[in-house]
């Protein structure tokens, strides 16, 4: 076993591999086009040969999800997130609805929601009671292909440092069921109430990992491999590790952007395993609750030393640590543009405030989220 807050793979990796694999699933509400009312429409949007585009349910029929294929390079993650978005788009308004892609209804729905009928989501309903109205929430899950269960303990290792900024670069959900809720993100705070939901433990190896989430399906708090819901887990149905804290992303370019960053720490996390620091629970609860709260515009709380210091300068740390694996998988100036941009421009949920204030009128946010993610 590794000393306390160190993991390392046997053989840590003197250079840079090829690109690891990444791919991106995406989550959208499904909305009235002209009220921005929710719509149950989901499963008449889904209904049809979708050709090699993979196109999903989820657990509320107000929402559809997009997934990738397996990409090597950010261009063909963009090309793939272009195409589902263009493809739910055109599904959507055949329906008379519209695809948005942000964390929170802008609009409420019925509650509980109407559920995709399946016997799984109808088990969680049962079991899980009212946290299933909390569910209308839509998030970007990156996965990055690992070639073991040990290689992705390390990856969530070094990951948990930085979920809180990764969380506040992506906040994208000001608004719920028709007021500002105060947060940048929303959508995190939504989901926290679940048992199973949070930042990951500290692993000390994979095996580890396997009796924490096992403790979790024993004890009630998820049903099955699935359910193990923190914002980094090995995948349950593909060799990989799935990072899950971010709001879905406004616009392609910001999900491509994400996607890039997690791979660099994924990478950086493989090249010096042992470089993983690891965060005291309460410092990394209080600071995804700042980043849920401020967004990437305002504080988040340094890692080492609990103090508050502005997410900006996080972000640069974040930038300037990943940098060698950006430069060598050609991501460099990709990122390093797409963050110089999304600061000048506001945050996700920074866009949806600004179009309320111009009017006060919920209408022209829902117009924003139309444009952004079509």
């Amino acid at each position: 076993m590794s000393e306390v807050g160190v993991t390392a793979l046997p053989h840590p990796r003197s250079e840079f591999d090829s690109p690891l694999s990444v791919g991106v699933e995406e989550e959208f509400l499904l909305v009235d086009a002209v009220t921005g009312e929710l719509m149950p429409v989901a499963p008449t949007v889904l209904d049809g040969d979708a050709g090699t585009l993979n196109l999903q349910p989820e657990m509320t029929r107000y929402q559809v999800e997009s997934a990738t294929a397996v990409c090597r390079s950010m261009a063909e993650v963009r090309t793939e997130l272009l195409l589902s978005r263009k493809e739910l788009s055109e599904r959507a308004r055949a329906t008379g609805a519209r695809i948005v892609a942000t964390g929170t209804p802008v609009r409420g729905g019925t509650r509980p929601p109407p559920l995709t009928d399946t016997p799984r989501y109808r088990r969680i309903a049962q079991d899980f009671g009212s946290l299933v109205d909390g569910l209308t929430i839509c998030g970007c899950h990156v996965h990055i292909g690992i070639p073991d269960d040990e290689a992705g303990v390390v990856i969530s290792n070094h990951l948990r440092q930085w979920l809180p900024i990764l969380l506040a670069l992506s906040s994208n959900s000001p608004f719920s069921e028709g007021r500002d809720t105060g947060y940048a993100s929303w959508r995190y705070l939504s989901w926290s109430p679940w048992p199973s939901a949070g930042a990951p433990p500290w692993f000390e190896s994979a095996e580890q990992y396997h009796l924490d989430s096992t403790h979790l399906r024993e004890t009630g708090a998820a049903l099955d491999q699935g359910m193990v819901y923190w914002d980094v887990r090995l995948s349950a149905q593909h060799p990989t590790v799935e990072l899950r804290v971010c709001d879905v992303a406004a616009t392609v370019d910001e999900a491509v952007l994400l996607a890039a960053l997690v791979r660099a720490i994924a990478a950086m996390a493989l090249h010096d395993p042992s470089a993983a620091f690891r965060v005291p629970d309460l410092t990394l609860r209080t600071a995804l609750w700042r980043a849920a709260r401020d967004g990437v515009e305002g504080a988040t709380v340094d890692p080492h030393t609990g103090h508050l210091i502005p997410a900006t300068t996080q972000l640069h740390t974040l930038l300037n640590w990943t940098r060698p694996a950006l430069h060598a998988f050609g991501d460099e100036a990709l990122v390093t543009e797409g963050i110089a941009r999304l600061l000048k421009d506001g945050s996700g949920a920074t866009r949806q405030r600004q179009a309320f204030a111009r009017r006060g009128n919920l209408t022209d946010v829902v117009t924003l989220l139309v444009a952004q993610t079509e």
